[in-house]
């Protein structure tokens, strides 16, 4: 998608965002902010929306978000000083394919629900392994195109044109987040509901 198509697509989505899309992906948020708190230190939340994960981080936690679209950073300020969350250090808007960090920044990068919906996702991946420490995880959260020729396969390629209406690919493959020599999969897994989406740990290599 063009970050033109995007930011239109998330200026409409944003007032509502929460009680739709936010509902269904809330097992993703639950599962990538459970194990970054396990790691602890330091993250960069991808996209980080009208910021849905952000209560989930623990309180040691030295969390940042990024995202494009100032409406949704708008919503996700508004989260962080009414719920005064001091582990969230900074909330800025940013183009995900030029990320303004430092190599090796962040102990964790977490990604939910974004890569089917960022330009140039492959850019994107590149760019969050780039601000990953070695031995840090890259985490990612997000439907993937169904293989074959079954219903669901048939229905996602029927939706994919009206991605920018939508403001998300519904046959976006699972191979465009795994092309990054620097990042080794070591952790799969289907999640609810219906295993519509897929959580993924990556970790950065020495």
């Amino acid at each position: 998608m063009e970050l033109e198509a995007v930011t239109k697509s998330y200026a409409r989505w944003a007032p509502v965002y929460d009680r739709t899309f936010g509902a269904v992906t809330h097992a993703g948020r639950r599962r990538a902010t459970g194990f970054a708190n396990h790691v602890g230190g330091t993250v960069l939340e991808v996209g980080v929306g009208t910021g849905l994960a952000l209560p989930f981080y623990a309180p040691h936690m030295q969390v940042t978000g990024i995202d494009f679209s100032e409406e949704m950073l708008a919503k996700a300020r508004e989260k962080v000083a009414e719920q005064r969350m001091a582990h969230v250090r900074a909330l800025r808007q940013m183009d995900a394919r030029a990320l303004d960090f430092a190599e090796g920044s962040f102990d964790t990068v977490c990604a939910m629900h974004i890569m089917s919906v960022v330009p140039e996702p492959e850019c994107v991946l590149s760019e969050m392994a780039r601000v990953c420490k070695p031995g840090g995880h890259v985490l990612i959260v997000n439907h993937f195109a169904a293989e074959g020729t079954g219903a669901m396969a048939r229905l996602e390629r029927l939706m994919a044109p009206l991605s920018d209406l939508l403001g998300w690919h519904s046959d976006f493959a699972r191979a465009r987040v795994l092309g990054d020599l620097r990042l080794q999969l070591v952790e799969e897994d289907a999640l609810p509901p219906l295993g519509l989406m897929t959580y993924l740990r990556l970790r950065r290599l020495d």
